[in-house]
């Protein structure tokens, strides 16, 4: 039987698989990174439909994430994560997202955590997302704000030793599930919206504590010249994505399917209002 642990389940895979996580010891030395562009179409047009229906606030943030949600319904291996040089398959489907209460310089940051089961439609994701998102800004003390300023008030060269222990406890799978509750650095996603600021996305790091495999961001719209099979010249309005992947947790052909899937769902966005048909689990 497989090993459980409070976020995934241990896996037992073939003699390759589990040793490259013991020659590419930490995330960020294996990193991948991949740009993509996305016509904005049918997000826009899915977003329109759904507004008029009452929706008020649904927008691409929660598109995104709902396709991200499908796409790991279908290809769950991109859901993993190491601990321990081990491989395991993640319980459910942890989205992180740093929130700013008030768009200016000053304010300070905090983190939400969106829960998903891989049956979710986008009306699941609509709800999950604007629920925590509505936490956040009507809560300025949430339990991530609490932790960070009880760390805050440790001393410096304690604070360093106490990293040290974190590290070290969840190498083992041992951190407590109240921090990981509030830790931004465990899920299967981190998400940055840098649209709500008008700029493009970023490159962006993987974090070597913690466990989150794969860091997405995406940026403004933008309009591009395209030729279409004539010759024709059209203007396109599209927004780009960049992914950061730990490779360590699938092969390269596995990540290139998951990423067609991904764009299936973005660029037809409708098959997102129904959950989808079966959800594929990972062995």
């Amino acid at each position: 039987m497989a090993k459980r642990i409070k976020e995934g389940r241990r896996l037992n895979l073939p003699a390759y698989d589990s040793i490259v996580p013991y020659i590419m010891v930490e995330r960020s030395e294996s990193e991948n990174n991949i740009s993509l562009s996305f016509p904005c179409d049918g997000v826009e047009t899915l977003v329109r439909k759904l507004r008029a229906d009452g929706y008020d606030s649904i927008g691409f943030l929660h598109v995104i994430i709902a396709a991200y949600v499908r796409t790991i319904s279908q290809r769950p291996r991109i859901n993993r994560f190491i601990r321990g040089q081990r491989i395991y398959a993640r319980n459910g489907i942890v989205v992180n997202m740093v929130v700013k209460r008030k768009m200016n310089i000053d304010e300070v940051d905090t983190v939400i955590k969106m829960h998903f089961n891989p049956t979710d439609s986008i009306f699941d994701v609509y709800e999950e997302v604007n629920s925590k998102i509505n936490e956040a800004f009507e809560n300025t003390n949430s339990d991530f704000d609490k932790t960070a300023k009880l760390l805050n008030f440790v001393p410096s060269v304690i604070k360093k030793n106490m990293f040290w222990w974190l590290k070290l406890i969840d190498y083992f799978g041992l951190i407590p599930r109240s921090l990981v509750s509030v830790s931004p650095f465990h899920g299967s996603m981190f998400l940055t919206n840098l649209a709500s600021i008008n700029i493009p996305p970023v490159r962006h790091h993987l974090y070597n504590f913690g466990n989150v495999p794969i860091f997405l961001a995406f940026g403004a719209k933008r309009n591009v010249l395209t030729l279409d099979d004539y010759g024709a010249v059209h203007k396109e309005r599209v927004f780009d994505l960049v992914f950061s992947m730990d490779e360590r947790i699938c092969d390269g052909f596995y990540f290139a399917s998951a990423l067609k899937l991904f764009r299936k769902y973005i660029t037809s966005p409708d098959i997102l209002m129904d959950p989808p048909a079966e959800v594929i689990e990972d062995r």
